[in-house]
């Protein structure tokens, strides 16, 4: 795993497919691609042997095919395929359909995070026993 924060932009480029946020960002723990599909194009039928994914759909509507059932998902929904699981990603909408993949195949290591109360505290707390900050000042639009 590699140290230090980086950082990417959204866009996957007009004709592609694929943009590959888990090697713009050097993510070596899971999978993150984000995905874009023009009216009428579907994915490859797929599986995978050990890893689950787990589809956000940001912009239109996924038809989601399981096992040759369709599932549709509109903006802000998100679906879950198990390893094994035969799925294609499908877009049956007349507008772009763009969406974040993201798949993983070990167990996942929750609550190891700790939590600060100012940036001046050296050891932190786990989070929930760290009080949350006050609101900000909000900027003028």
């Amino acid at each position: 795993m590699e140290d230090g924060v980086s950082f990417a932009q959204l866009g996957v480029a007009d004709g592609d497919r694929f943009q590959r946020l888990r090697h713009e960002l050097g993510v070596t723990t899971f999978g993150l691609n984000a995905i874009a599909f023009a009216p009428g194009q579907a994915g490859r039928i797929h599986r995978h042997a050990r890893q689950e994914e787990v589809y956000l759909v940001l912009e239109g509507e996924l038809s989601l095919m399981v096992e040759g059932e369709e599932h549709r998902l509109g903006q802000g929904a998100l679906a879950r395929v198990a390893p094994g699981v035969r799925r294609q990603l499908v877009n049956r909408r007349p507008e772009r359909l763009l969406l974040l993949a993201l798949g993983g195949a070990h167990e996942h290591e929750g609550r190891d995070g700790e939590a600060f109360a100012s940036w001046e505290d050296a050891a932190g707390r786990p989070p929930q026993e760290v009080p949350l900050p006050d609101d900000v000042p909000v900027e003028p639009a």
